[in-house]
């Protein structure tokens, strides 16, 4: 690492814990059981507009839900938003808001899209300044945004419930969680962030494109097209090249803005443009660039330290952020140094590619230019170990090791800070398993904040872990052996494995990225695809909260001489080698057919 890289990933840090703290508190809140409705400081007088709204809905916001009635309801309430988000795709060109009459979407992308929105996923795999109209950004795509974290902050509440409570059958009330949520949190922080991202340069309005002439004439080929709107092909069937000149380029317009937001405090990541975050509109300067980056990490860091305060002792919140700050130093501390790295191949025809005040060095490939290595190599790290899944450079271009961390910080189950709320109720579940695991080592029966984990939390805590590799690896194998599959592949070999690795540990661990040398915006991969994404969504969101309920009707017990800390540096290295072991074992052997074999490629004669 360079000691620009360190102390980048150094400010990153302080300044993400300066911020989160009293965000945590203040989420606590927002978290309120819906028994009480206390009023949240600085929105009193919101209070009764909120009791309207439940009103007007038909919500008894004061009746708390068992965990099946809570899991009932957020299956609805996403199924229903699912349904509105691909109707309003397939009807946008007869819509309001599409200066550029864009087309309907076909059924599976429309399909791929609805599922991926709706799951906090934010796979794309259509280009967004040329297939969706202003009308479907904001009205399906960033609503979902709103709404998809909510859920997940829903969930994360459910749970800390379950710890918090002790012989209760209810783990609050689902509409009331999502309402203020989005209320009292996503909204005004969406709003505060949307204003600093137009002061940096990022778009907001509803004007048509603009054409804007550039100075030096561009040459391009495109395949030629026949009068029948057809291809042309020449004799050996391939696509004829014609060779173009122009002298004006079209620039995509839109609310940008206040999409960029919600897209990033949300953890969602889909990006207005197809460049995502590495569209100037999206991201215009290094400082948008920081901000951006602290905006993934900000709510799944607070959200710590609420867990902490909720249960009554906010050394477990401390336990639970060191877990995570400890596995995203090593894995980040590994991307920036594999990026800044020379190229064999390179370094063989002697190109200087050393690090200094005249040149990046290394890896330049695929980022940048404004943000350089080591911001593209943090922007990769945060946006991996959050779901968030925007980007500001090509993890496809990344080097076989630099594009292995981003990999493995998805298919650890997005804990690692995690998605809002998802991550926080992802790292439970293996904390979990590291109190049952240790209680196995010592003859007691493990327990975790005075609740006896039994055979029943167990058995969902294996269902939560296991069923993500399930879904990646048997879609991983399924593609690769499905011709569709193997026909979206651009680049051969191990790479082009990757590529597929990381799209179903992408889309079943819900982040959204991609190696972008896979054609996927096909009938087969919208369909398998969206099926990881539904799976990997509300499996795990349904054995969480069935899990909530079981620990909620339990008694609390006092600790005594044989109960084992659970906010000390054992159980946080006890949790990180669970982490690690348990979400990663999974893929080992996978990875060694993809990134491990392409390295090694990289240094064979």
């Amino acid at each position: 690492m360079t000691s620009q890289s360190t102390m980048l990933l150094i400010a990153f840090l302080a300044v993400l814990l300066v911020l989160s703290y009293p965000l945590g508190k203040f989420i606590v809140q927002v978290a309120a059981g819906s028994s009480d409705h206390a009023p949240v400081t600085g929105f009193g007088w919101f209070s009764r507009v909120e009791q309207w709204l439940y009103r007007c809905a038909g919500i008894k916001a004061k009746s708390d839900m068992n965990w099946k009635t809570y899991a009932l309801a957020l299956l609805l309430f996403n199924t229903i938003g699912a349904l509105a988000t691909f109707a309003l795709q397939r009807f946008q060109l007869w819509l309001p808001l599409n200066p550029q009459h864009f087309a309907n979407l076909s059924s599976d992308s429309a399909f791929n899209t609805a599922v991926s929105f709706v799951t906090n996923t934010n796979w794309q795999g259509y280009s967004g300044e040329s297939a969706m109209s202003y009308l479907t950004q904001m009205l399906v795509l960033a609503v979902q945004n709103f709404f998809s974290a909510a859920t997940g902050l829903a969930v994360a509440f459910a749970l800390i419930r379950g710890f918090s409570r002790h012989s209760a059958q209810s783990i609050g009330n689902f509409w009331t969680d999502v309402t203020r949520s989005t209320v009292y949190l996503l909204l005004p922080l969406s709003v505060i962030f949307s204003v600093f991202l137009i002061s940096q340069g990022v778009i907001q309005n509803f004007d048509s494109y603009k054409d804007a002439n550039i100075v030096q004439p561009l040459t391009y080929q495109q395949p030629k097209v026949g009068a029948d709107g057809q291809p042309v092909n020449d004799a050996a069937g391939k696509p004829v090249l014609e060779t173009m000149n122009t002298k004006v380029q079209t620039l995509a317009m839109g609310p940008v803005a206040s999409q960029e937001a919600i897209k990033m405090i949300g953890t969602n990541g889909g990006g207005f443009f197809n460049a995502n975050s590495a569209h100037p509109y999206e991201n215009p300067t290094p400082l948008s660039n920081f901000m951006q980056m602290l905006a993934i990490f900000l709510i799944p860091a607070a959200l710590c330290f609420t867990f902490g305060f909720m249960v009554g002792d906010i050394r477990q919140g401390w336990a639970v952020l060191a877990a995570m700050t400890v596995i995203f130093v090593i894995m980040t501390s590994v991307v920036m140094y594999a990026e800044q790295q020379s190229h064999p191949g390179l370094s063989a025809l002697g190109i200087d590619q050393a690090h200094s005040l005249l040149q990046s060095g290394g890896n330049m490939e695929g980022k940048e230019s404004r943000f350089g290595i080591s911001a593209s190599a943090l922007f990769a790290a945060i946006t991996t170990a959050a779901s968030c899944g925007a980007v500001n450079a090509m993890h496809d271009s990344f080097t076989a090791l630099g594009g292995m961390v981003p990999m493995a910080l998805i298919q650890m189950g997005e804990v690692v800070f995690g998605g809002v709320g998802s991550g926080l109720y992802g790292m439970l579940v293996f904390a979990i398993m590291a109190v049952f695991i240790a209680g196995l080592m010592i003859g007691r029966t493990p327990e975790y904040l005075g609740k006896k984990i039994q055979s029943f939390e167990m058995k969902m805590t294996s269902i939560a872990i296991l069923a993500t590799p399930m879904l990646v690896l048997g879609g991983t194998a399924i593609a690769v052996m499905a011709a569709a599959g193997v026909a979206g592949i651009l680049n051969p070999g191990a790479h082009g494995f990757s590529e597929i690795l990381y799209a179903f540990s992408s889309a079943a661990n819900n982040n959204g990225s991609a190696f972008g040398g896979l054609s996927a915006n096909t009938p087969f991969y919208n369909a398998m695809l969206a099926i990881a994404m539904w799976f990997g969504r509300f499996i795990i969101i349904v054995t969480i909260l069935a899990m909530a309920g079981s620990l909620a009707a339990k008694k609390r017990l006092e600790p005594n001489s044989g109960t084992m800390p659970t906010h000390g540096p054992l159980f946080i290295v006890l949790l990180i080698g669970v982490v690690v072991l348990v979400g990663v074992l999974n893929y080992v052997p996978a990875l060694a057919l993809g990134p491990v074999v392409e390295h090694l490629q990289m240094f064979a004669k």
